[in-house]
């Protein structure tokens, strides 16, 4: 795996490292032992799919907040998404920062999500589908989320106007109104 650390500390993205032959590729898309030499939460205690019908779906920005905080790895396994995090650990560097990757089944990239980050995609096409490893169960009690179209990150979203939400995605608080 070829491991790529975005501005944002801690987070990464990671490709595939192919061997390639006449036959097609072979490579290793998740590692303990690379992912706890680089201080990655290795923990894998759920894996969950997205399937999204419609191109503009916007999922996020989700979070679970303490004790229950989760590390995520993302892979687009059908389709394409633009894939954005924005760092909320108030005591970091890159606090209210944010960066996006175009995650798509055809690049087979990853992007790592460490604890203290809210995540959301949305979809680039129809019949898109997003794999997720997570280090922590999930737990209602602990399920969070901040607007995805906050003024606090100026998040730009490839689709514009033509945004399909949930309601309960579009109901979140802005950071700024967070109690």
């Amino acid at each position: 795996m070829l491991f790529t650390e975005t501005k944002l500390k801690n987070a990464y993205i990671i490709e595939l490292d192919k061997i390639e032959d006449e036959r097609g590729f072979f490579a290793r898309s998740w590692c303990r032992d690379e992912f706890e030499q680089r201080r990655m939460n290795p923990n894998l205690v759920q894996c969950n799919i997205s399937y999204n019908k419609k191109k503009g779906t916007l999922r996020g920005m989700h979070y679970q907040c303490a004790p229950h905080e989760e590390a995520k790895l993302v892979r687009c396994t059908r389709g394409a998404i633009y894939d954005v995090i924005v760092d909320l650990r108030p005591e970091s560097e890159t606090y209210k920062k944010w960066i996006s990757v175009e995650l798509t089944a055809d690049n087979r990239t990853m992007l790592y999500i460490p604890e203290g980050f809210a995540h959301g995609f949305q979809t680039l096409q129809d019949e898109t589908e997003v794999f997720y490893q997570m280090s922590e169960s999930y737990e209602p009690k602990c399920a969070r989320g901040v607007r995805w179209d906050d003024p606090a990150f100026g998040i730009a979203w490839p689709e514009g106007n033509n945004i399909i939400i949930s309601d309960k995605d579009a109901m979140f608080e802005t950071l700024n109104t967070k109690k």
